[in-house]
């Protein structure tokens, strides 16, 4: 038997009511054997800021950090504003890519899901987010790709995902995200 594959997931959003916070809960719920999903509040973390930086991570940054290093694997999910990735999430990565050659995302597998209600289901966000990973040294999941257009008929007024082919492709999804974070296990 495995270690179970713990996966550390964040919302690229603040928003209670967020698509992408209920995807991330969907997720959670989801989740195959043999996978824990831990959610990551990004509200605590400020905006980056190189002078704060010098002084030392701010207790928001740091407990994100120390999260990330502690998963096997993380999972975003982005929304998709403006015909890209939000700055939320943006601003979570840059905090994560530093400092460089030794950040919390060195390394690690990534995978990103988004839900949008609009028909390209927060495709154009999860390019720009894919971009980062160059600088960060992760490995992003190429496939599948899990976009969730049109995501105000598929999620309830409560927040939970009632489209059966939505939730049965999130669970092949998480699947396959967890033999890809499987794959860069260090050598036991």
């Amino acid at each position: 038997m495995t270690d179970p594959v713990k996966i550390l997931g964040f919302a690229g959003s603040l928003r209670a009511g967020s698509y992408n916070r209920a995807l991330l809960r969907a997720a959670q719920e989801a989740a195959p054997e043999g996978m824990t999903i831990e959610v990551f509040d990004l509200l605590p973390v400020p905006l980056y800021n190189a002078d704060v930086e010098a002084q030392g991570d701010p207790e928001g940054v740091a407990a994100f950090k120390a999260a990330i290093r502690a998963a096997d694997a993380v999972l975003m999910v982005t929304p998709e504003y403006n015909h890209g990735v939000p700055g939320v999430m943006k601003n979570a990565v840059d905090w994560a890519s530093r400092p460089p050659r030794a950040a919390a995302l060195d390394r690690k597998p990534v995978g990103i899901i988004g839900a949008s209600p609009g028909i390209t289901g927060s495709a154009r966000g999860q390019s720009q987010l894919r971009q980062a990973f160059e600088f960060t040294n992760s490995y992003c999941m190429p496939q599948p790709e899990l976009l969730v257009f049109r995501a105000h008929e598929k999620f309830d007024a409560e927040g939970r995902l009632t489209d059966a082919p939505t939730r049965e492709f999130l669970g092949r999804y998480l699947a396959a995200f967890g033999d890809w974070a499987k794959r860069f296990r260090p050598a036991a």
